[in-house]
């Protein structure tokens, strides 16, 4: 018989008991907050692997984050702070409340409408909530988290200022923006080459707005931008790997190879 959310709660229990096992009694809050970061990261590259047919790596992941979760439940139940039923209930009460079209009379026609409507009912929960102090010092933006990927966090910012509006009318507009910034990068890196090492600020400046366009072109065609990059990157690891296999193959080494030998063997690895 298939073991259940509630056994999990229970093994976790047994786990962080006097009979249990001493490393997990000896986790905290702090000590579990890199492994939380891990899982999340090991499960978001998993979500790839499921989008190819291959879903198991995903549903191990998914358990490997479920199972932080309930460790930092049982935590907080022994600090008394709270417990995995409250988990649940919060995040039920929460789902219901942003859900006024499905569980109430409230109506959405679409999904942007569903985004603009989960957008006011937020809002309406910080000021329930008193965390709307000083409303010019308060901000729609404020929910997404700065200590987050930078493409990642690009990605959420756009994505929240185009639930009100504030946002290209089609991807053809980003791309004549890309354009404009493209050209104000070569013209800062051209300022660079003439003047002092501290210019360097502005190129850095410029290769933010390029990257922030890309972003937003990715948001449009409804593309995660991070998910994107990762594929890309472990298509890199893939390819120079071949050439350092083949190379080794040959007696030859990366310092020794020329740049041609290289790119031919990259073009070898795009075609396997």
């Amino acid at each position: 018989m298939p073991a259940t959310f509630d056994d999990l709660v229970q093994l976790m229990a047994r786990l962080r008991s006097p009979e249990g096992c001493p490393w997990d009694r000896e986790q905290t809050y702090a000590t579990l907050a890199p492994m939380l970061l891990e899982e999340a990261y090991e499960a978001f590259e998993a979500v790839e692997e499921a989008r190819e047919g291959r879903a198991t790596q995903l549903r191990d992941e998914l358990g490997d984050l479920l199972f932080q979760i309930v460790f930092y439940a049982q935590v907080a139940q022994e600090r008394g702070d709270f417990q995995i039923d409250d988990v649940t209930d919060a995040i039920h009460t929460k789902m219901v409340r942003r859900h006024p079209h499905v569980f109430a009379d409230a109506s959405a026609d679409d999904a942007a409408e569903v985004l603009r409507n989960w957008e006011a009912i937020k809002a309406e929960e910080k000021r329930a909530a008193g965390k709307d102090v000083g409303e010019k010092d308060s901000s729609l933006l404020d929910g997404v988290s700065a200590k987050a990927p930078a493409l990642m966090e690009a990605h959420q910012l756009a994505t929240k200022a185009a639930r009100v509006g504030f946002d290209w009318q089609s991807i053809e507009d980003i791309f004549d923006k890309l354009r404009e910034e493209i050209e104000e990068l070569r013209a800062a890196i051209r300022e660079h080459k003439e003047t002092a090492e501290s210019e360097q600020t502005r190129v850095r400046e410029e290769i933010g707005d390029v990257l922030f366009a890309v972003t937003n072109i990715a948001r449009h065609l409804q593309v995660e931008p991070e998910a994107a990059l990762k594929v890309t990157n472990r298509k890199f690891r893939k390819r120079f790997r071949y050439i350092e296999q083949k190379l080794k193959e040959r007696g030859r080494t990366l310092d020794a190879a020329t740049l041609d030998e290289m790119e031919e063997l990259w073009q070898e690895a795009k075609h396997q």
